[in-house]
């Protein structure tokens, strides 16, 4: 059986799927991300104070949402377990909207530790792949978190009034420029494909 070579090639899937066409709404969407991260980082105390302002409510929905799925649940051994986790996210959530600053720099706290934490595990993992290449990328980012969590230590408590803004607009900006990145990816992904397309027909 002799094979048709001039037979065209099914067309390769795209990675970017229907993101080809809609590339621009991603490229919005990454743009208007990295604007409301340049403008947080102007203002940190506020961005810290909405963030766990945000936090609380969530909790108090959470809890009181859990409370009513309680009334439903008669019977249950566990129900008294149950009414008990409700009644914890409620107490906290209300502790984190009435006494916003204590909430934030309790967080701060918790953020600077796990900084530390994670950095030493990073560091670790790092000499444990060291003969490999890049072993020293992980040792990096070690470093850094520790470092980064002995700071937010040594300013505490005045750095609880800023750092989780601080981290809220650094997030936002890098996620915007990654959005960016991708959607122009795409953008090229399409690109090529049209160009291949018409050289093939």
């Amino acid at each position: 059986m002799r094979l048709d070579t001039n037979a065209p090639l099914p067309p390769t899937p795209s990675i970017f799927g229907e993101l080809e066409r809609n590339w621009g709404w991603l490229l919005l969407f990454g743009l208007v991300s990295i604007v409301l991260g340049t403008l947080g980082l102007g203002m940190t105390f506020l961005l810290t104070e909405f963030s766990v302002v945000f936090f609380g409510v969530l909790l108090v929905a959470g809890g009181v949402f859990q409370l009513l799925d309680a009334i439903k649940c008669r019977g249950w051994k566990s129900i008294a377990w149950h009414v008990l986790i409700a009644l914890l996210y409620v107490v906290t959530g209300l502790l984190m909207l009435l006494q916003t600053e204590l909430a934030a720099l309790s967080l701060t706290l918790i953020i600077a530790y796990a900084l530390i934490a994670v950095g030493i595990l990073r560091t670790i993992m790092a000499f444990q792949v060291r003969p490999s290449k890049g072993w020293w990328w992980p040792l990096l980012s070690g470093v850094v978190s520790v470092l980064l969590g002995a700071l937010i230590l040594l300013e505490w408590p005045q750095s609880g009034l800023w750092v989780i803004g601080l981290f809220i607009a650094i997030e936002l900006i890098f996620n915007g420029w990654a959005y960016v990145f991708v959607a122009l990816a795409a953008r090229a992904a399409a690109k090529e494909r049209k160009a291949r397309g018409s050289v093939s027909a």
